[in-house]
């Protein structure tokens, strides 16, 4: 049966094969963007960038990369960092697990690998953070192992390349692009390749309308033959963000802050933040606020004056939260929730991580007046 007439089912297209292994290298070789994890076969430092690559742009990366290699150049230098520090380096790229599952990782490496990341994809995906794409992606670009790729770039271009038309999120499919990237794989250069294949995804192939006339693979794509490629892949609609409201103050005693520190594990994991949490959306006002710092701080505020709103999307949730000022009584700190606290000059949480969502309350307390 021809790939034509099995339109719409996961064998769709036909397997990729030879000759666009090498236009696809041919056009990576003369395309592909100077981007500076590109410059390097340091294990370490590719292993750094495709972590903070994992859905985050290229333009947003780049300055964090740069800036985490110059603070910890090595696997040596990381593993015996303070979180803190490693946090702070991260804060503003969100998905904060990915930092502390690489000190974690840097951790074993030198304890369990002699401080050298392994060179196979089935051992490296042993080390805390690190599954089968950034496995794939270490071996390949760092030590010309054959180990195949499918992030969300790859699979759109794969999809489209073999005509697969049911949705991408189920199995036989995601089966199908892993086997196809690990066929794309064998063969000379498999890092050149796996990175042409999320070049072309990233600049090419890309979501929406495609740039076909740019494709070096465009003659044996079947969704362009068909056209469909707008259309591919296919997915599953996503549920709508479950919208969450919640009240946060800039507590003040005797000129100071407090800050209040995340547990380890968990949403934005490990950060720093202005106390507060979830209220029900009729009980956003001073009394609810004073309400909910004394069951998770055991203080007494006074004085409260609210400052307004921010909003905050996270991936599977909308956040707004009230944020006010407010005074504390003298007394000891009881955390429920959290995991230590510190009185800090309101200008010193730049000085700690922090995450965006705790930035734009700041920003907003402070600039209404909150360090009086």
């Amino acid at each position: 049966m021809g790939a034509r007439a099995r339109r719409g089912a996961v064998g769709g297209g036909e397997e990729v094969g030879r000759a666009t292994r090498a236009a696809l290298l041919a056009w990576y070789r003369a395309e592909r963007r100077d981007l500076p994890w590109r410059r390097t076969r340091d294990p370490y430092a590719i292993w750094i960038s495709e972590t903070m690559l994992q859905q985050t742009r290229v333009e947003a990366v780049i300055p964090y990369y740069e800036r985490f290699l110059a603070r910890f150049p090595t696997v040596g230098t990381l593993a015996t960092a303070d979180l803190d520090d490693v946090l702070s380096l991260w804060a503003g790229l969100g998905y904060y697990s990915r930092a502390r599952n690489l000190k974690r990782a840097a951790e074993q490496v030198v304890a369990d690998h002699d401080g050298r990341l392994p060179d196979e994809a089935e051992a490296l995906q042993t080390l805390p953070g690190i599954g089968r794409y950034t496995a794939g992606a270490i071996a390949s670009i760092a030590f010309e192992r054959p180990a195949p790729i499918v992030d969300g770039n790859v699979a759109r271009v794969l999809a489209r390349l073999l005509g697969l038309r049911d949705p991408i999120e189920s199995v036989p499919v995601k089966a199908r692009l892993w086997q196809e990237a690990e066929r794309l794989a064998q063969g000379e250069a498999p890092g050149d390749l796996n990175q042409a294949l999320m070049e072309l995804g990233a600049r090419v192939c890309i979501p929406g309308v495609p740039r076909c006339d740019a494709c070096p693979v465009s003659q044996r794509c079947d969704a362009r033959a068909a056209g469909d490629a707008a259309a591919l892949p296919v997915r599953t609609p996503k549920r709508a963000p479950k919208r969450v409201d919640a009240v946060a103050a800039l507590v003040l005693r005797g000129g100071k802050a407090l800050a209040v520190q995340r547990p380890a594990h968990g949403l934005l994991g490990g950060l720093w933040e202005l106390p507060g949490g979830e209220v029900e959306p009729s009980r956003r006002g001073s009394a609810s606020l004073a309400a909910v710092i004394r069951a998770r701080t055991g203080l007494e505020v006074a004085a409260i004056r609210p400052l307004g709103e921010v909003d905050h999307l996270f991936t599977h949730r909308t956040l707004r939260m009230r944020v006010f000022r407010c005074d504390a009584a003298r007394g000891r700190v009881r955390l429920d929730g959290w995991q230590r606290h510190r009185w800090i000059a309101p200008d010193a949480f730049d000085a700690i991580p922090c995450g965006n969502v705790t930035k734009k309350a700041l920003a907003l307390a402070l600039g209404a007046g909150g360090s009086r």
